[in-house]
């Protein structure tokens, strides 16, 4: 008799029509998350603060109660619905367009807080449902619609290292940067994803996985080009690893991991 090895997890909604691009990583990155909301028993008592941007589509997606945030507003929302209903899983799924641009105050205080949340952040290095401009992400040199000569440090600034930047905040306890390039990558960016919701249950503080990702329509490549980019180009402005474990900082200092 033949073994099942793959299956729908529970909490993906049955029946919803794939809606993102040919070879687009979010169907991987919602899929993960399915899985981990599945194996954590979180699928009954989870609420979503979503976003705005191709992320948007977590809605049809996962079959868990969502509450819609304006552009940028994810986690201040993610905030109020956490504090109002402290018992509830709380997390949200971000783009860096959305989670790093024009949410960046809203997503940094957040974690300055150490707000009992999670959050999964797309990064694909541009703004990709609005037709492919420049964001906070994309790459020294990478040309955009509003970079078409490529962005320059003299006229755009440098890409924002979102994991490290997070990792810096007192309130976070867990930050870390995947990859779905490879089934490896994919397999560690199952643990990150787990981990980041580990810490919330654990009452730890922010837990954040930044995921590089593809974009293949607007960086006008093939979906295996597009993997090969995340990892010649990608990985070199932004190394996956995880940059802050305040759980294992604990286990080695003991007690509540405070010197």
């Amino acid at each position: 008799m033949a073994t099942q090895v793959f299956k729908i997890p529970k909490s993906i909604r049955e029946g919803m029509k794939y809606s993102f691009c040919p070879g687009c990583d979010h169907g991987v990155a919602l899929r993960l998350a399915a899985e981990a909301l599945d194996e954590l028993g979180l699928r009954e008592n989870t609420i979503i603060a979503g976003s705005v941007g191709c992320s948007v589509a977590i809605y049809n997606f996962l079959e868990v109660d969502t509450i819609e945030s304006p552009h940028g507003r994810a986690l201040a929302v993610a905030t109020g619905v956490k504090r109002a209903k402290p018992d509830k899983f709380v997390f949200t799924y971000q783009g860096d367009g959305d989670f790093a641009s024009i949410g960046l105050g809203e997503s940094l205080s957040a974690a300055v807080r150490g707000e009992k949340l999670s959050t999964i952040c797309i990064n694909n290095t541009t703004f990709g449902m609005t037709g492919g401009q420049l964001g906070p992400t994309t790459l020294l040199g990478q040309v955009t619609t509003t970079s078409p000569k490529g962005r320059t440090a003299e006229n755009y600034g440098y890409p924002v290292k979102i994991a490290e930047l997070v990792a810096m905040c007192d309130g976070t306890a867990y930050s870390a940067r995947v990859s779905l390039d490879t089934v490896a990558n994919i397999k560690k960016a199952k643990q990150a994803i787990k981990k980041a919701f580990e810490v919330q249950l654990n009452g730890l503080g922010f837990g954040f996985v930044e995921i590089l990702a593809t974009c293949p329509t607007n960086w006008k490549m093939t979906p295996q080009k597009s993997h090969e980019h995340v990892r010649s180009e990608m990985m070199k402005t932004f190394p996956p690893g995880v940059y802050k474990d305040y759980s294992c900082e604990q286990t080695k200092k003991g007690g509540n991991g405070q010197n």
